[in-house]
């Protein structure tokens, strides 16, 4: 009797010790490089895709809607598409989000769709006139709809490279959005303290990158931080209004 009750606590105690690697449930650690921008804010680049970061504020962007373009169309903004039940979809074909330079949408997703509270919707414009610069205003357009809703995280997928397009590298493309986000936040800021815009900290911005873009993402930021501290220290200090 002994020696049988001896062997099933063996064999129980031996399941349970190979079952507990195995375990699904347990969240999968999300790499990520975390880097200090001007005005405090922490910059995160993140591995990491548009329908599971659990943030208030999830950007995304979209050039103008073609038929071409939608069958070259791949990964990140399929499975978003589809976890929101076609709705980017139906918006885009029905041409009341044509994806016009800067052109934004708001959309609160569904319950149990995606983690982020809000997804916006940015438009690129024609693939033909995506420049730098247009890159750059996407920056500036995120971060004052983010100061807009007053939230203080916010992630932000380009989704450039899964729409077909490759004029630009991703670490460029980085560097010209965070670049606007980084100048547009330090404009908030000195509004702020001239009493001529509501309180708004934004504590981290976070960019989402794949493997294969996670090194190249990386130093754009890099890059960005730095562009965008030399840039805030050459703007004037003088106040905004004369007070005449």
């Amino acid at each position: 009797m002994r020696l049988t009750r001896n062997f099933s606590m063996l064999v129980v105690a031996l399941l349970v010790g190979l079952g507990a690697p195995a375990r699904s449930d347990e969240p999968k650690e999300v790499k990520e490089k975390a880097l200090a921008g001007p005005n405090s804010v922490s910059v995160k680049v993140r591995m990491e895709g548009p329908y599971t970061a659990d943030v208030p504020l999830q950007v995304v962007c979209y050039f103008k809607y073609t038929p071409d373009g939608v069958k070259r169309m791949k990964g990140g903004p399929v499975e978003l598409d589809k976890r929101l039940g076609g709705v980017i979809g139906s918006l885009r074909e029905r041409g009341e989000f044509g994806g016009d330079q800067l052109e934004t949408l708001l959309i609160s997703p569904p319950k149990d769709s995606i983690k982020a509270k809000a997804l916006l919707l940015v438009g690129l414009g024609g693939e033909d006139a995506l420049s730098l610069k247009v890159l750059e205003g996407v920056g500036r357009v995120a971060l004052r709809e983010a100061a807009r809703l007053g939230v203080s995280r916010v992630a932000f997928a380009p989704l450039i490279r899964d729409q077909g397009n490759s004029k630009f590298g991703t670490g460029d493309v980085e560097q010209a959005v965070t670049r606007g986000v980084l100048l547009g936040y330090d404009t908030e800021k000195r509004l702020q303290k001239e009493g001529l815009v509501k309180p708004f900290n934004l504590d981290e911005w976070n960019v989402e990158a794949g493997p294969d873009y996670f090194d190249e993402t990386v130093k754009g930021v890099e890059k960005a931080i730095a562009e965008a501290k030399a840039e805030a220290a050459k703007r004037p200090s003088d106040p905004y209004g004369s007070g005449k």
